[in-house]
């Protein structure tokens, strides 16, 4: 066969797959800016682009994972019906958080819930401090289920105190992602657990070989720990000692916090713990016992969970968050590590910032993805032009993921303003309703701002072209990072 009838042959091959796949990506109508992306990549990298697209373009977590979880959805939601509800009326004078309450349950079924206690830990050794005396405390069970699970430094901690509870009679159960975790499913302190008796389950298992039935890089990003039916904690800290953990980076230490929550939420966030279980053991969903209902309708501190993720309501933390800013009047102040949005999130923050609302980013000054690098501060020209407050955070890699509309309702948990974590992964959120908790996240984020480095309009416009250029270009990548 000569030559010229072998590159004919490839190149009617590559544009029958560049136009098969093209119908494909049109037909899904996924958002215009992620169909665009996979539209400039599929036809300007042969076969690669193709590739790419069969293994990450579209949202598979695999026919017999659907199928289960739609299998326990029905016992979870006959489960939320039970749960005491705090009414949307007790909320009369913040707009924002009727709005969230409301489009919340009827996304995710997780009512608002009032009497919560809430501490908010800001620091990694106070954090480690409390689920290690908590789980010392334990008396009936612990669940844990984490992204990343990193066994050196105060992870060992947590180790042992599983080890612990699990030799006198606690029911613990454990998870840990596939991906975030490896390094630490592949050493010996998993076996450590599971002889001393915890029950240990991989999340989204993957095979050597990639996929085309399940996609490998849907994570499990959530942060979870309940301890009996008392306590619980989220947020953005993984079970990982800033220490020892990607030392190499050049972003500096995690900078996290979580929140310790007392009150009926906790079985809130079991039920999502649970729910995961379920889905993972093929196990029958195990309804989690409903703690604190007789508070269910008193005044005070009011919280939702909210768990978002592929297999659920899969655009409804992005409605959320988008809702949240839109109804904001007077501030929005948020933190996030990675910050990648779409552009429909960039209209809200302008038109937020052009209507009179102050509203302020915290950004690490350093990431440790160059690709989320360079497409985060795409953006950034657009915003300051608009008014928006950016700080570069000079203290490590800023990790906590928060949101504060107008001092009265916060967003915080696990979830990045990357299209990852609003359209991919599986995360989990607090919405919290409360003027005290939201100004405590307000004097943490003072706290970061404090060591940061606030950027102004000309002082980015001075930047290379060459820059530019590369920002630019990543711009058009972000939909699909």
């Amino acid at each position: 066969m000569s030559i010229h009838a072998i590159s004919t042959g490839v190149l009617i091959t590559h544009w029958l797959v560049v136009i098969g796949l093209s119908l494909r990506v049109i037909s899904r109508r996924s958002p215009v800016g992620v169909a665009s992306a996979w539209l400039a990549i599929i036809f300007s990298v042969p076969f690669v682009g193709a590739a790419l697209y069969l293994l990450f373009g579209e949202k598979r977590l695999g026919r017999g994972r659907v199928a289960r979880t739609r299998a326990h959805l029905p016992d979870l939601q006959a489960w939320q019906r039970g749960l005491g509800h705090a009414s949307v009326s007790s909320l009369e004078g913040a707009p924002v958080a009727g709005a969230l309450a409301s489009l919340a349950k009827g996304l995710y079924g997780f009512p608002p819930q009032a009497g919560q206690g809430i501490t908010l830990l800001d620091n990694y050794p106070a954090i480690f401090d409390a689920i290690v005396a908590d789980i010392d405390r334990a008396q009936r069970r612990c669940h844990l289920a984490f992204y990343i699970w990193y066994g050196e430094g105060r992870t060992l901690d947590v180790v042992e105190a599983l080890v612990r509870a699990a030799q006198r009679g606690v029911q613990c159960k454990a998870m840990a992602d596939a991906l975030g975790s490896k390094v630490f499913l592949q050493g010996p302190h998993l076996r450590r657990l599971r002889e001393a008796g915890v029950q240990f389950e991989i999340a989204l298992p993957m095979g050597r070989i990639p996929s085309l039935r399940s996609r490998a890089d849907l994570r499990n990003h959530r942060k979870i720990v309940v301890i009996d039916e008392d306590i619980a904690y989220t947020g953005s800290q993984n079970l990982v000692d800033p220490r020892y953990f990607k030392q190499d980076s050049g972003a500096g230490q995690w900078v996290d916090a979580m929140a310790r929550i007392s009150g009926p939420a906790v079985s809130s966030l079991d039920a999502v713990f649970e729910l995961d279980w379920a889905v993972e053991t093929r196990k029958p969903f195990e309804a989690p016992v409903v703690a604190g209902t007789e508070n269910a309708e008193q005044t005070g501190m009011v919280l939702q969970v909210v768990p978002s993720g592929p297999d659920l309501e899969p655009e409804g933390i992005h409605q959320l968050l988008l809702t949240a800013i839109y109804n904001a009047r007077s501030e929005i102040v948020m933190t996030t590590p990675y910050f990648v949005p779409d552009e429909s999130f960039i209209l809200a923050l302008l038109a937020a910032a052009q209507r009179g609302a102050r509203v302020t980013l915290i950004v690490p000054a350093h990431n440790d993805s160059l690709l989320v690098r360079h497409a985060s501060v795409a953006s950034f020209d657009t915003l300051l032009q608009a008014g928006v407050d950016i700080a570069l955070f000079k203290g490590g890699l800023l990790h906590t993921k928060s949101l504060v509309i107008d001092g009265q309702t916060c967003v915080f948990g696990s979830v990045n303003l990357d299209m990852r974590s609003l359209w991919l992964n599986f995360e989990i959120s607090l919405f919290v309703y409360d003027k005290e908790f939201c100004a405590r996240l307000r004097a943490l984020q003072n706290t970061y701002l404090d060591d940061s480095e606030m950027l102004t309009l000309e002082q980015w416009r001075r930047r290379p072209r060459w820059q530019k250029f590369v920002e630019d270009t990543f711009r058009l990548l972000g939909p699909v990072l």
